[in-house]
């Protein structure tokens, strides 16, 4: 089955670099890749478009000005563009197993997301992680990352590939079957019905409202951390609010105490004015775009 998987990304194209790798390290993966770009400038162009075609990467960059955090609102254009029925939503610091993508889309079923997440790397084992042991598998071995001071205690499980172990401790973790951003999929009817992610939603539980909705509407979470592991790249949250954390709060006890099912400002609110870039690697941009991505 061929998927679409979004991965959003700001200003972070060294991460971004070793990650787009990794989804051409896939193994029995039919997709194509979207990257969300929430306003990054020029070095983000250069890695999408200098990595891609090297990878061989079926890939669409989408982006829009930065105009402050509006994550929620690239996503919900990724999603609209994005041209298979099944979505894997990750991230653009997360390096992804090479049987992620298929593990997704082997285990989609009618009705129900698939809810995994990822092993949080140090800054000092992040950055022994290159280009080269992405491309090897290296980086997303036990062993390897254990030797460079990666200490996970029984996370560790994750990794392994042994298919049965896996399936049962998924069946028996504690951990919420919840929207993780990170690490989760759904059918992209389920999302559209949902009106996607809360445009007005900043950093902090975004992810977990469109799960609310989803589980709200019916559709049910399935565990799939020990089958679907990725890894996060170490590093910092400038852009975190407590104001704006205190609000996505109150956004989502509204959405559970009224079991909504939509978003209220969400894909269908989205403005049709706006600077936005659609584009495969290696197109050259327009004049006026140009000079807006070189601000």
């Amino acid at each position: 089955m061929r998927v679409s998987v979004i991965l959003t990304t700001y200003n972070q194209p060294v991460q971004l670099e070793k990650v787009l790798w990794g989804y051409a390290n896939q193994r029995d993966a039919e997709f194509e890749l979207i990257v969300a770009d929430d306003g990054s400038g020029p070095e983000t162009t250069e890695v999408i478009d200098r990595v891609a075609p090297a990878a061989g990467l079926d890939l669409i960059h989408i982006w829009h000005e930065h105009r402050g955090f509006r994550k929620t609102e690239i996503l919900n254009r990724a999603i609209v563009a994005a041209t298979s029925d099944y979505l894997v939503f990750s991230d653009g610091d997360c390096i992804p197993r090479d049987d992620f993508v298929a593990t997704h889309a082997r285990l989609a079923r009618p009705g129900s997301f698939l809810s995994g997440g990822y092993l949080k790397l140090s800054r000092e084992v992040s950055s022994q992680i290159t280009v080269a042991s992405v491309r090897s598998g290296d980086a997303t071995r036990h062993a390897w990352l254990r030797e460079r001071g990666w200490h996970p205690g029984k996370r560790a499980l994750r990794l392994l590939r042994a298919r049965r172990l896996a399936l049962l401790l998924d069946s028996i973790t504690p951990t919420r079957r919840s929207w993780n951003g990170h690490n989760s999929s759904a059918w992209k009817s389920a999302i559209v019905r949902a009106n996607g992610f809360d445009i007005d939603m900043g950093y902090g539980g975004l992810d977990r409202a469109l799960g609310e909705r989803l589980i709200n509407a019916g559709v049910r979470g399935r565990q799939v951390r020990h089958r679907a592991p990725c890894l996060h790249l170490h590093h910092e949250r400038p852009y975190a609010d407590p104001v704006r954390w205190k609000r996505n709060h109150e956004i989502r006890q509204r959405i559970r105490r009224g079991r909504e099912t939509r978003a209220v400002f969400g894909i269908a609110e989205m403005s049709t004015d706006e600077t936005l870039l659609t584009r495969r690697p290696g197109q050259l941009l327009g004049p006026d775009l140009g000079a807006v991505l070189a601000r």
